[in-house]
């Protein structure tokens, strides 16, 4: 799966409040898998999510302040 994303375009989440909280996301159209990473540790680990998941993630508010 992280292969999928290797060359995804990596965008910045507009909730990151300052350069503490960054978050970046990418998206695997053919394989709808989404990554999460943090941007200050690009090499680093990701969160491999299906585009289901993601979907009920976003649903559920629950990153909502």
């Amino acid at each position: 799966m992280i292969n999928n994303l290797r060359d995804a375009e990596w965008f910045k989440s507009s909730r990151s409040a300052d350069a503490s909280e960054c978050v970046e996301v990418a998206f695997a159209d053919r394989s709808r898998i989404v990554g999460v990473r943090d941007s200050k540790d690009p090499g680093g680990p990701v969160l491999v999510f299906s585009g289901e998941q993601w979907d009920r993630f976003l649903g559920s508010g629950v990153w909502r302040r």
